[in-house]
């Protein structure tokens, strides 16, 4: 069995004795601590906290990230305080410590509402020290290790959350050896029979490849050595969720998948690596195509290598990957390289760089948490951005960009600043206008072209992929929608007023303060916003103004009973936003008489006077108000006719050609075929007013094979 005294011996490869010392007291102070606990395997449950820090040993974490593992169950299992902690081993251990415990104090009933929480509670303690996700990964690691022990429910459950969440987390984080484990340990919990057939197949596999391997490692060994170039090359082992995914996504067989032969080649310097390319370049054909060169252009998680496919005897596929020693560690450790090089070189640019992207990482996710509308949202958003395939696009200046595969402009002017994406209205991709939502590609220069007060549109809603651009639209039509909420709610309490001849301006002071004070509401705002949005009645809330007014002293206001006076509709343009919505039932146009009535939630519901729809509203005044259109409309409103023509070819064209010429587009178009001579022609307009449309029907009438129109809507 592992003891602290062999995790003191491998300490001694690269900490100094005072810091071993500190954790092997933090070790004796967890085994006081757990005295008499054991895990579900049976063993005493301290060797879980020894296994952890023997993970993170071999990362070469720092000896405070060692302590925090030895520790990181006693908060929440034993009953010690944080502060006896900050006492005994000083306030970074313990606040370490209260970081990786906290993550799993909340139970909830709903599980995804737990998992939820419990990663924004990560995210929040990442920010603060990036080694908290460290420990927590080591942790997981080694509950994943010992799953045998759980119920099978249970152990599928962990295995799911694992593979969604923190496999993915190592993985951004750069921490390959423990993402691969965590993916193959999932696998086995999720799928243990394909998982043991693959592994079988795998070892089977090996053994019939083993000569080649030995062969293709040795030429290329033998073509550096021939160039007098130092490097190292060995051979590149599948994990099993890797296979598994190939063989599922790709629709290849185990033998396609086992038939490409994998090898890195690990060399001293960043010239070495691209000299090393052009030998094994020159010693088997490249694949067109299949070059990437990460080390120019390093990934999210700061990974760098060269990576490129060549064709082998017979066509044989060979991938290799060609990299610095520093880069192999960082590959393997990502983030946890950063300590891996403090012993001495605390400025090292491979670490640093790291260091750096993964804070940058975690501050976008703060950004995404204010932004989310709760923790569900807010974990479907990381979740869909923890690991993407990348493009690396281009600004004006020449600044390198990564986004996603599949990224769109939007996401793009989002990922430069949250204001950027706000204002964008238009955007030249190498110089030529292109439509916001054109897919981007690898290589490409954006220039974003912005507009004072332009807004975000809800259709970027349906194209944009990142989660910064998401979580952004989102919050900013949020914002929006709030804006003009309170907007509609001062016009409409204004209107109620009206009938008692004051107005919002002409209340004396504390009179409205006092309303406010009624409704526990610490301004105006959310009562506007509550009146426009329709979960409050402006009537009733002026009626209560005005109750208020008269009993100010000296005051005398309308009494409460009186006939209310004659008031002005509210005047409405089509361009109001989000708290104007037209009813699709009867489609108003500029022109129509029209009635609005307020929705809960939605604002006003703008409706011709005469729908049907409208019903008992029509008998409630503090809910069906009057409304005028606007003098000065610049806007275009969809509008339904039905056509009853003779069925006869190139009918769809001839009615397009007639629509675009009278300034119109078509929006959609049905064709119905009622019999051999007749068809009814369903059509969705984009017209200006009701004048305009007018106009159409009237050209409409004029084609000797058109009958009945009809404008439709109840």
């Amino acid at each position: 069995m592992f003891t602290i005294d062999d995790l003191a011996d491998r300490l001694g490869g690269y900490l100094p004795k005072d810091e071993i010392q500190q954790v092997r007291r933090a070790f004796y102070y967890a085994e006081q601590a757990h005295d008499g606990q054991r895990r579900r395997s049976g063993e005493p449950y301290v060797t879980h906290p020894l296994a952890v820090a023997n993970i993170l040993a071999n990362m070469h974490m720092d000896h405070q990230s060692l302590m925090a593992a030895m520790l990181h169950d006693v908060i929440e299992d034993t009953g010690v305080a944080k502060k006896a902690l900050a006492r005994q081993f000083g306030d970074p251990v313990a606040e370490l410590v209260d970081g990786v415990s906290k993550l799993t104090q909340i139970t909830f009933e709903d599980k995804a509402v737990a998992q939820a929480e419990n990663f924004q509670k990560m995210v929040l303690a990442m920010s603060r020290d990036i080694r908290v996700i460290i420990v927590k990964l080591a942790d997981r690691l080694h509950n994943m290790r010992t799953l045998g022990a759980l119920r099978p429910e249970k152990k599928r459950r962990i295995a799911r959350e694992t593979l969604e969440i923190y496999a993915r987390i190592a993985s951004r984080l750069g921490i390959n050896t423990i993402r691969i484990e965590l993916e193959d340990l999932s696998f086995q919990a999720l799928y243990p029979m394909r998982a043991e057939r693959i592994k079988r197949a795998v070892s089977s596999a090996r053994g019939h490849r083993r000569s080649t391997i030995r062969q293709l490692q040795s030429n290329l060994q033998q073509s550096l050595d021939d160039e007098g170039l130092t490097g190292t090359v060995i051979g590149r082992q599948k994990h099993l969720l890797s296979i598994y995914r190939k063989m599922r996504d790709q629709r290849k067989s185990f033998a396609e998948i086992m038939d490409v032969f994998g090898f890195r080649i690990i060399t001293e310097d960043v010239d070495s690596c691209y000299r090393i390319l052009g030998v094994v370049h020159n010693l088997y054909k490249p694949v067109p195509g299949r070059f990437k060169d990460y080390i120019a252009i390093p990934k999210a998680n700061g990974y760098q290598s060269l990576h490129t496919t060549l064709f082998g005897r017979g066509g044989m596929p060979i991938e290799v990957q060609i990299r610095t020693r520093e880069m192999e560690a960082l590959a393997n450790n990502g983030v946890a390289a950063h300590w891996l090089y403090k012993a001495g070189q605390t400025d090292h640019p491979i670490a640093q760089g790291s260091h750096a992207r993964a804070r940058a990482w975690v501050k976008g996710l703060l950004e995404m948490q204010r932004h989310a509308g709760d923790s569900l949202e807010f974990i479907e958003h990381v979740k869909n951005d923890l690991f993407p395939d990348d493009i690396y696009v281009f600004t004006p200046k020449g600044d390198i960009m990564e986004l996603p595969q599949g990224a769109t402009v939007i996401d793009f002017a989002y990922s430069v600043h949250t204001a950027i994406g706000n204002s964008c209205i238009a955007c030249r991709i190498d110089r030529h206008l292109a439509p916001l939502s054109t897919r981007l590609e690898s290589g490409q220069t954006l220039e974003i072209i912005t507009a004072p007060g332009a807004r975000p549109n809800l259709a970027w809603l349906n194209f944009v992929i990142t989660a910064k651009a998401r979580s952004a639209i989102r919050h900013a039509l949020k914002h929006q929608q709030q804006t003009e909420a309170v907007q509609l709610g001062r016009r409409l309490l204004n209107k109620a007023l009206a009938r008692f001849e004051t107005s919002l301006e002409e209340l004396p002071e504390g009179v409205l303060d006092r309303l406010l004070e009624e409704h526990a509401l610490k301004h105006e705002a959310p009562l506007l916003e509550s009146i426009g949005l329709g979960t409050r009645v402006a009537h009733v809330v002026a009626r209560r103004l005005v109750g208020l007014l008269q009993d100010e002293p000296g005051e005398s206001g309308a009494p409460a009973g009186q006939t209310p006076l004659p008031h002005q509709p509210i005047q409405i343009s089509g361009a109001e936003g989000m708290v104007i919505k037209f009813a699709r039932c009867c489609r108003p146009l500029p022109g129509d008489p029209v009635l609005g009535h307020l929705s809960v939630g939605k604002g006003i519901v703008v409706h011709r006077a005469e729908c049907r729809n409208l019903g008992d509203l029509r008998d409630d005044p503090d809910k069906l108000f009057a409304l005028e259109w606007s003098a000065d409309i610049d806007e275009d409103f969809p509008a339904a006719l039905r056509l009853e023509m003779e069925s006869r070819r190139g009918l769809v064209a001839e009615l397009a050609a007639l629509i675009t010429d009278a300034g119109a587009n078509i929006e959609s178009i049905d064709i119905e075929e009622r019999d051999a001579r007749l068809s009814i022609v369903n059509l969705i307009l984009s017209v200006r007013n009701r004048v305009h449309l007018a106009r159409i029907i009237k050209r409409l009438r004029n084609l000797s094979h058109v009958g009945r129109i009809t404008r439709l809507g109840n």
